[in-house]
């Protein structure tokens, strides 16, 4: 069997496959379906400073090839987290991560401030799609300045491993990676959905509650796969690909494309045992092909 282990800035994985927030709830929702402690890394829902009711219904569409959802970060707020959630997870045999989010610099480095009391949560993952609501609502991650703000707030709160999340709905995406890379980043994660929206021709309207959405799912792969190859070139910080995964074969060309390690959303929702299937996919390419490691496949494609 060949060595899966990979490291993500501090933050050691016993396989490079995560779980997308969002997509995985808390974990113990898909306890009876698949064996928890070996997935490499489980990052829950986006958390938020304060209670959140998120978006009105509908606020789901399937698409081809993919969904679009405007769920709208619906949480409890990190409090309840700490003490509600967290002590039911905090004895699960894998690194389970916190996905935080904002409104504001200050927001989020208070969340973060939070969740880095937790022994038991080695890492976050910073969600800068959302909205500044001091600059109108446009989102922290689609400026490098902007990104780098919010980066640069929760570093001095935060002492663990950060991941940060980025958006792909930018003109050039090597530039923000750059600069939550120089603001202490140790991981940058990509991509978050892509904006998308749908229309019911039927009733002349629109599917979502507020129009658009974030489409993912095997869709978006492309996309995603380009992005990756261009970050992990831009940056010497570890990066985690995301967008699109169904099985080991994509996984596979995220890691050989500069990918440390993948996460999979939409794909749960379709078989909620895909992450430990594609983890062991990856050991039989290793295998088959004479890898001692997963680190022998990182961005070998040039």
């Amino acid at each position: 069997m060949a060595d899966l282990n990979v490291n993500i800035g501090g933050l050691s994985l016993k396989n490079p496959v995560m779980t997308a927030s969002g997509t995985f709830g808390y974990g113990l929702e898909y306890a009876d379906f698949v064996d928890l402690s070996q997935i490499g890394g489980i990052i829950v829902k986006g958390t938020t400073l304060e209670p959140r009711q998120g978006n009105p219904y509908p606020r789901m569409a399937e698409t081809p090839h993919g969904m679009l959802n405007c769920v709208g970060l619906q949480n409890k707020g990190v409090d309840y987290f700490c003490e509600h959630i967290y002590p039911t997870i905090k004895d699960i045999d894998t690194n389970m991560i916190v996905n935080v989010s904002g409104s504001s610099p200050e927001s989020y480095a208070e969340c973060a401030a939070h969740v880095d009391a937790l022994d038991k949560i080695p890492a976050i993952e910073l969600n800068i799609s959302c909205p500044n609501v001091k600059q109108g609502g446009m989102a922290f991650g689609v400026t490098a300045q902007g990104a780098a703000q919010v980066v640069k707030a929760v570093r001095k709160a935060y002492n663990k491993t950060l991941i940060v999340k980025l958006s792909p709905n930018v003109t050039d995406i090597c530039e923000i990676a750059r600069a939550v890379e120089a603001e202490g980043a140790d991981s940058v994660s990509l991509i978050n959905t892509l904006m998308g929206m749908s229309i019911d021709a039927e009733r002349r309207r629109r599917t979502l509650s507020i129009g658009t959405g974030g489409l993912s799912g095997p869709a978006v792969k492309p996309v995603a796969l380009r992005m990756v190859y261009q970050v992990a070139r831009a940056v010497k910080i570890p990066v985690i690909g995301l967008g699109g995964i169904s099985n080991a074969t994509d996984a596979l060309e995220f890691l050989l494309a500069g990918a440390s390690a993948i996460q999979i959303g939409t794909m749960n929702f379709v078989d909620p045992a895909v992450t430990v299937k594609v983890a062991q996919g990856i050991n039989e390419y290793l295998d088959r092909h004479g890898f001692k490691s997963v680190d022998d496949i990182v961005g070998i494609v040039d």
